[in-house]
C-alpha cells in the first residue's frame, strides 16, 4: 500500500523505487500483488510513466488514511513518543498536584495522569510491572517492593489538621501530633489492606491517636460539611492536597510540627525504564518537592 501511494504521487515506477530504496522490479511486484488482492487495476502504465485508474483514484485517499493511522500507531509506542502513564492515586492529593506542576513547567512533555483507585500498593506495583502504567505514587513498604521495580521516595506530603471554626484547636498556629491524643480524628473510607490504612495505623501507634474510620464515606464535600458543623470533629489532610469548601464553612488547616508527620509517596517504576518523561519527572521531584524540616516522622517501613 505504501508502494502504491509512492507510485501514485511520483507518477513513475522508477521514481517510487528510488524514494523507497528498492528496485523497480520490486515496485512492480508489490503493485501486482496488491492488485491481485483487490481484484482491480489500480495503475495504468503510459509512455510517460503511470496514471491512476478509476479504481486507483477511489482507493488512493483510503490508502493514505491507513498509512497515516499506521504512522500514528507507530509514533505512539516509539521510545520517547508514547505518553508516560502515571498513577496518581487520587486527583486531589499531593501526587496529582506534583504531576500537574511538572506539566505546567514542561508543557512539551507527553504524559497522562490516571488513577488506579481500587488497587492497593502491591497491585499498583504489579500494574507497573505489567505495563498497565509506567509509574505509580505509592507508600509501599521496602520489604514489599517486588523484583523489577524501583521505588524512590520523592514526595513527602506533610500532614495538616483540618477543623471547623468551633474546634478547640481552630486558632492554633500549629499543633504537635501528640497534642491530638484525645481528640476525635475522623478519616472515613480507610480500607483494610491499603497503604493508607497501614500509614494511619502506624501514625496512631506512634502518637497515641484515636483515628475513627467508621461510617460510610459520602465524599469529601460531606466530610467538609460535618467538620464545619462540629466543635469536636477533625480530620487529617496532606499539605499539598487540594480541597474546596464554601467560604461560610470557615475551615482551618493547621500544620503539624515537632515532629512533622509526612505521607511518604514513593515513585514506583520498572527498573531501568529510560522513558525521557519519567527521567524528567524524577529530576523535577528531586528538586521541587514540599519543603519540610529535618524533624519529620514517617513509618519505619516506608521506602527511603
Amino acid at each position: 500500500m505504501r508502494t502504491f501511494v509512492a507510485v501514485a504521487e511520483a507518477g513513475q515506477f522508477q521514481a517510487a523505487a528510488d524514494e523507497l530504496g528498492i528496485s523497480q522490479q520490486a515496485v512492480s511486484k508489490r503493485i501486482a500483488a496488491l492488485e491481485r488482492h483487490l481484484e482491480v487495476t489500480l495503475l495504468v502504465r503510459t509512455s510517460r510513466g503511470s496514471r491512476l485508474s478509476l479504481d486507483g483514484q477511489v482507493f488512493l485517499p483510503h490508502a493514505k488514511k491507513v498509512l497515516a493511522a499506521l504512522e500514528q500507531a507507530e509514533q505512539a509506542v516509539r521510545p520517547g513518543r508514547r505518553p508516560l502513564r502515571v498513577d496518581v492515586l487520587h486527583r486531589r492529593i499531593a501526587p496529582a498536584q506534583a504531576v500537574y506542576r511538572f506539566y505546567r513547567t514542561h508543557p512539551e512533555m507527553n504524559l497522562d495522569a490516571v488513577t488506579l483507585s481500587n488497587e492497593n500498593a502491591a497491585r499498583a506495583a504489579q500494574a507497573v510491572l505489567e505495563g498497565t502504567v509506567d509509574a505509580s505514587f505509592r507508600a509501599l513498604p521496602v520489604d514489599q517492593v517486588p523484583a523489577g521495580i524501583s521505588a524512590e521516595r520523592l514526595l513527602n506530603a506533610p500532614l495538616e489538621l483540618l477543623v471547623g471554626p468551633g474546634h478547640p484547636l481552630a486558632n492554633a498556629p500549629w499543633v504537635r501530633p501528640a497534642d491530638l491524643a484525645g481528640h476525635r480524628i475522623w478519616i472515613p473510607g480507610i480500607r483494610q489492606g491499603t497503604e493508607w490504612a497501614a500509614f494511619y495505623q502506624a501514625l496512631s501507634h506512634a502518637f497515641g491517636l484515636s483515628i475513627d474510620a467508621l461510617g460510610p464515606h459520602f465524599g469529601d464535600e460531606a466530610l467538609m460539611d460535618a467538620l464545619a458543623d462540629s466543635a469536636s470533629l477533625a480530620t487529617l489532610v496532606g499539605g499539598g492536597d487540594r480541597y474546596v469548601w464554601p467560604q461560610t464553612h470557615d475551615l482551618r488547616r493547621i500544620p503539624l510540627h515537632e515532629p512533622t508527620p509526612v505521607y511518604p509517596h514513593a515513585l514506583l517504576s520498572r527498573t531501568g525504564d529510560q522513558h525521557p518523561v519519567l527521567t524528567a519527572l524524577r529530576d523535577h521531584l528531586r528538586t521541587s518537592g514540599p519543603r519540610t524540616s529535618d524533624d519529620v516522622w514517617a513509618p519505619d517501613w516506608a521506602s527511603r
